[in-house]
């Protein structure tokens, strides 16, 4: 594919700067939208009587639709260009997203988040593409830099703004918030993105696309529903399981043998890209478990307000804010010194949360926030030069959609992982407690417990259950830190392995 077409001029400084805050908008829009519905799905249920398990299913077709769009994004781009992929996608979106707040029945809201899912997958990787190759490699780290602020700091300011505005109005408002932010960006994009990327000669592989896409499918239907299910002691799982497994193995076959696959294999013969690869999967697991898994440990055990919560949270995106600033003097040095520190920060933070408990303090929930946003602002702008570096620009648009689509991904796996250790273990944890309420625990009888503990009659057995539920549930979350943290130490011997870039003039 070829990124720039040679017929275009030059754009000048200005509307290099101008392109880049008018991409920059664009990501943002669709970041927001990662977990603004988590914030409101309570208010839809309700609005829309449906079940727990039937309004999940706006949150995982929306993830479905773009884990499926996102790798036609290289061909997308050969086919049309940059400018009608880009305008297309963000006039899409703002559609998709009105109609959304306007849906009256659940089926009409699933259908709209499957558009909204569609439309915005290729902005995060086409915007990143884009800026890469309109700007001069010096000023990669910059730029990027600034784009990633798009990038990680939409997905916490989304659900703060969402959920107060679904506080002072309703869940509606959510999605209707993100319209001015959408025109903004059209009108940008509009004005100042030229239409370059095209390859005319570029055919798209369906037989890969089909394979990949029923591969995707399977995996985030047997994340979303397996724990509901039992994993494999269900027979959907089972099938989804061996459906998906074959649809993998054909697309593997396939991508090795065709002439033009969807996504080219060789591209995994350039050492810092498939080592890049293996990182933004990991960096994927660790940017939004904690935001996932945070709320409901601060309400349920903490009994915080979700005012409060999500002002914790907020801290996050401050973070995020300085991490990034700091990554445009980190970029300038090796890429494996931002690498090291930001998943050494992480490491810590996730260190330090395995020593909360129920008592936890607001200090030590914004330190953690802010130290995980700072940790992965310094990150993102290595990352991206360092697996970049030595990708011919004609690729960028399909080597782009790869990294991204592993992000989303990796997220994916590792909420769910994180959930099925938080039930699993709290489980345990209580069918273990159990085994010491009994009356020839002489513990029980201690002067200073609680009148309510009274194990001689039911309102006490009860208030007892409550108690060591709460307590098996901080374990649970106590475990679910400890594999966020094990998994922020497993990326750095793989930093290590990565080839520092030659400098460019």
């Amino acid at each position: 594919m070829t990124i720039a077409d040679d017929t275009e001029q030059t754009p000048n400084a200005f509307r290099r700067w101008m392109l880049l805050t008018s991409v920059v908008l664009a990501t943002t829009l669709y970041s927001m939208t990662v977990l603004i519905v988590s914030v409101v799905l309570p208010q839809m249920q309700g609005t829309l009587s449906a079940t727990p398990d039937q309004i999940s299913w706006v949150m995982t077709f929306n993830i479905l639709a773009t884990a499926v769009v996102t790798p036609m994004t290289g061909w997308l781009t050969a086919r049309f260009g940059w400018r009608k992929v880009m305008l297309n996608g963000v006039l899409g979106f703002i559609v998709s997203s009105l109609l959304c707040g306007q849906a009256s029945s659940l089926e009409s809201l699933v259908a709209y988040r499957i558009l909204q899912g569609g439309f915005g997958a290729p902005l995060v990787p086409l915007a990143q593409a884009v800026i890469l190759d309109t700007f001069p490699r010096r000023q990669h780290g910059l730029v990027t830099s600034i784009y990633g602020m798009g990038v990680v700091v939409g997905p916490i300011i989304g659900p703060i703004l969402g959920g107060y505005l679904s506080e002072l109005y309703n869940w509606r408002f959510a999605f209707y918030m993100l319209a001015p932010v959408g025109a903004m960006a059209y009108v940008g994009l509009w004005v100042f993105v030229n239409d370059g990327g095209r390859n005319e000669k570029v055919r798209f592989d369906w037989t890969g696309f089909l394979a990949l896409s029923a591969a995707i499918c399977c995996l985030q239907l047997i994340l979303d529903r397996a724990e509901r299910l039992d994993w494999f002691e269900s027979s959907e799982v089972i099938l989804e399981a061996a459906f998906g497994a074959f649809a993998f193995y054909t697309f593997v076959i396939y991508s090795l043998i065709a002439r033009q696959p969807l996504l080219n294999p060789r591209h995994l013969l350039d050492r810092n890209y498939a080592l890049g690869l293996l990182i933004v999967f990991i960096y994927g697991m660790l940017n939004f478990t904690p935001m996932v898994m945070l709320p409901p440990m601060l309400k349920d055990l903490g009994g915080y307000p979700e005012s409060v919560i999500g002002t914790l949270l907020g801290g996050r995106g401050a973070g995020a804010v300085v991490g990034f600033f700091l990554a445009m003097w980190i970029g300038k040095l090796d890429p494996r010194i931002g690498l090291t520190l930001g998943f050494s920060l992480l490491a810590w933070s996730g260190w330090y949360m395995m020593g909360f408990d129920m008592n936890v303090t607001q200090f030590d929930v914004a330190l953690t926030s802010i130290v995980q946003g700072l940790a992965v602002g310094i990150l993102w702008v290595p990352l991206t030069i360092a697996t970049f570096a030595t990708i011919d620009p004609r690729y960028l648009a399909e080597t782009m959609s790869v990294f991204h689509l592993l992000r989303n991904i990796g997220s994916s796996i590792f909420i769910s992982m994180s959930v099925t250790i938080l039930i699993r273990t709290s489980n345990m944890n209580y069918a273990r407690f159990t085994e010491f309420i009994s009356p020839f625990n002489h513990l029980l009888d201690y002067p200073r417990n609680p009148n309510t503990f009274d194990i001689s009659d039911i309102s006490g057995l009860a208030a007892i259950s409550v108690e060591l539920d709460k307590q098996a549930d901080m374990i649970g979350f106590l475990n679910a830190f400890g594999a966020f943290t094990l998994a922020s130490l497993i990326a750095i011997p793989l930093v290590l392995l990565v080839r520092k870039p030659a400098k460019t003039e």
